[in-house]
């Protein structure tokens, strides 16, 4: 596909870093030259310096035959009239925005082709939020993703010594936790991923295991590879900037909340938007005095979510040694990132990285109802819609045995809506199931390259194929 990128920050060199990795043919707009140096130097791409607003700097951009333009500026003005000049002017099939206003909701009328012609909103707080939120509510996780509404969820888990599953191999599981319907698809072994998963394959202490199971199973999934269902109380978090207050708000009602933040005015701002049972601490989440004080040995969770990511990997750090059961760490920086994770930090969780699978559900081909980034970027799961029949599409109306999967790729969940569109099934699928169109299909991709391939599988031609 051919994009063009508005803004260079953080957001838009996440984006253009794994759309470029997708081979796609991109192109960068700021109107900061050392921004577009710097991606230049590390990306093949191409970067314009310029205001993406005036029309001409979107058409030396080539923005007259792109197929979508993301615009990731600061401002929120900036990226809505982007997008409007965009659709109007030049006739771009898809725009994207940033947008952090709550004032400016996908689906409005403002946003809307007569409107701004805004066709998805990315809220990077809001993604964070909602990231970090299921990692509250399974603590134990180390990634947590759901497809088909909710239905299926997949989770991120190391194994741990002691659990039922852990040192038996895959074709013992329905033996061993019969009421439990899951499906493991992919095992990491320290940095590696275990080529081939079949019945022989033991799952061992330390292995990082990526399972799907129906959502109302996944806390015995959990328990199943040694991580104990203990129910979080306690939670405290460090900054109360954009995630730090929305997260305190979502979670005030389930958990016994503390929020520190080192700005006296903010803290104000945040006691007039909390209820009365969060309270807000003035002060600084690295002085351990306080945290000591504050008793942050009896959390639960210690979230670091400022805008500092050292200060985040201090406060964290800090937090750990007072006895903090688990702590997770906001970082932009991905070295940093990759440099933390699985050490005395459980999990540092990047704003990019939460961002990223809402704009590849629009780049992928095909009917994609969901996508998620994982292990940093390089494998990915997908919710594909079958379309069309066994004449034009290649899934459709064929068993598992009989679709041509990429080495190492995994169907692993199929859900199958109900005829009155309420609900669906969930099927964890063998050989011999025979896939439906309307079927929603959780697929599992262990390298990016391998996309393009799911993708073709799920596309419908208007002739047969084979």
């Amino acid at each position: 596909m051919k994009i063009v990128i508005l803004g260079a920050g953080r957001v838009g060199q996440s984006v253009a870093e794994s759309l470029v990795l997708e081979r796609n043919d991109i192109t960068v707009i700021d109107t900061d030259p050392a921004r577009l140096r710097e991606l230049q130097e590390r990306f093949d791409l191409r970067t314009l310096v310029g205001n993406g607003i005036q029309p001409s700097v979107l058409r030396d951009a080539g923005v007259d035959d792109a197929d979508m333009l993301i615009a990731c500026a600061a401002q929120d003005e900036t990226n809505l009239v982007v997008c409007k000049v965009a659709h109007d002017v030049f006739n771009v099939p898809t725009t994207v925005a940033r947008i952090r206003s709550p004032e400016f909701e996908e689906g409005t009328a403002l946003l809307d082709k007569s409107g701004f012609a805004v066709d998805q909103v990315i809220c990077p707080e809001q993604s964070v939020t909602a990231y970090v939120r299921k990692l509250v509510e399974y603590p134990e996780a180390l990634q947590v993703m759901q497809f088909a509404k909710g239905l299926v969820s997949m989770v991120v888990v190391r194994a741990a010594a002691g659990g039922p599953l852990v040192l038996h191999s895959l074709a013992e599981i329905p033996r061993l936790i019969p009421d439990v319907e899951m499906r493991i698809v992919a095992i990491y072994r320290g940095d590696t991923s275990l080529p081939r998963l079949d019945g022989h394959t033991r799952i061992e202490p330390g292995d990082e295991v990526f399972l799907l199971a129906a959502t109302t199973q996944i806390r015995r999934a959990l328990v199943s590879l040694g991580k104990m269902d203990r129910p979080v109380k306690r939670v405290m978090i460090a900054g109360g900037g954009r995630v730090g207050l929305r997260l305190a708000r979502e979670i005030s009602d389930l958990y016994q909340v503390k929020i520190i933040e080192a700005n006296a005015q903010r803290c104000e701002y945040l006691a007039t938007q909390l209820p009365a049972n969060v309270l807000v601490l003035k002060g600084d989440s690295t002085d351990e005095d306080l945290l000591g004080d504050e008793n942050v040995g009896e959390m639960d969770l210690f979230l670091a979510l400022t805008s500092d990511d050292e200060d985040n990997i201090m406060a964290c750090l800090l937090a750990k040694r007072l006895g903090a059961r688990r702590v997770f760490a906001l970082i932009n920086r991905k070295a940093y990132a990759d440099l933390v994770q699985g050490t005395q930090i459980d999990i540092a969780i990047s704003p990019a990285h939460a961002v990223i699978g809402e704009l590849l559900t629009n780049v992928r081909r095909g009917d994609i109802e969901a996508v998620h980034s994982l292990r940093h970027g390089a494998a990915e799961a997908l919710e594909a819609v079958v379309r069309g029949d066994r004449k034009t599409c290649k899934v459709a109306g064929r068993r598992i045995e009989e679709i041509n999967l990429p080495e190492g790729a995994q169907i692993g969940a199929i859900v199958r809506q109900h005829d009155d569109g309420a609900g669906g099934e969930v099927i964890f699928p063998h050989h011999d199931t025979m896939i439906q169109t309307g079927d929603h299909v959780v697929v599992f991709v262990p390298r990016k390259r391998m996309v393009r391939d799911i993708e073709k599988l799920f596309q419908v031609s208007a002739v047969f194929g084979f």
